[in-house]
């Protein structure tokens, strides 16, 4: 049978799942992915597919103090909601049969809090004023690293050992489309899901085909 190797770009997924699906304990969450990755094995014009490998990229969360311009104080991003959620996510991933993490590092010179994007509209179209502002309104903003390499580097090397014969990319991410190239001229059937996000047309154009299953999934 034919091997199938499903790689999810974390930080992707997770920003859509949550805004299709809504938020959700961590096991949770990590079913449902787990779940989700297998239904791209559904193929009624194909049916010999067989799951290589699931691999999960994504950093573990920060455990630093940082400072919050709206509080005005620094904040132990070790003792959040947010990095308990982290980092019981990853560990629920690691239960998981045929599931590797990949994980990069975060860049926490570059780490700071950054206004929500629809926050900040409505404060320039003066519907919010300053003193409304709340703690939650604000994103931790950091920088990744070695993600994108990791994944890029995976792609290349299953392709060219002849490990597998499709490639499923999870993301919406024109970055890979070097990787992407590389592995159909190698013969790999490439498939792009990049969970009904709107794409560049440069990485459409260097995939084998578009599949999601979005409409599938079980809240």
């Amino acid at each position: 049978m034919a091997k199938t190797a499903i790689l999810v770009d974390g930080g992707f997924y997770l920003k859509r799942a949550r805004s299709l699906w809504g938020m959700k304990a961590p096991d949770e969450r990590a079913s449902e992915l787990f779940t989700y990755c297998l239904n791209h094995l559904k193929d009624k014009h194909d049916e010999n597919r067989t799951l290589y490998r699931i691999f999960y990229y994504d950093c573990p969360p920060l455990d630093k103090s940082l400072f919050h311009p709206l509080s005005q104080k620094a904040v132990d991003l070790g003792k959040t909601d947010l990095y308990k959620w982290q980092n019981s996510f990853l560990n629920e991933l690691r239960k998981k049969r045929k599931l590797a993490l990949r994980l990069g590092k975060l860049v926490e010179g570059q780490a700071s809090y950054t206004l929500k994007s629809d926050i900040l509209k409505r404060l320039f179209r003066a519907e919010l004023k300053l003193e409304d502002l709340k703690e939650e309104d604000f994103n931790l903003d950091v920088t990744q690293k070695g993600v994108d390499m990791k994944i890029g580097l995976d792609i290349a090397s299953m392709a060219h050992r002849g490990q597998v014969e499709q490639i499923v990319l999870i993301s919406g991410d024109s970055d890979f489309v070097p990787a992407a190239k590389y592995a159909r001229r190698e013969g790999i059937d490439f498939i792009l899901d990049p969970l009904r996000a709107t794409i560049r047309p440069d990485l459409q154009e260097h995939v084998d085909g578009l599949k999601t299953w979005v409409s599938s999934q079980k809240n």
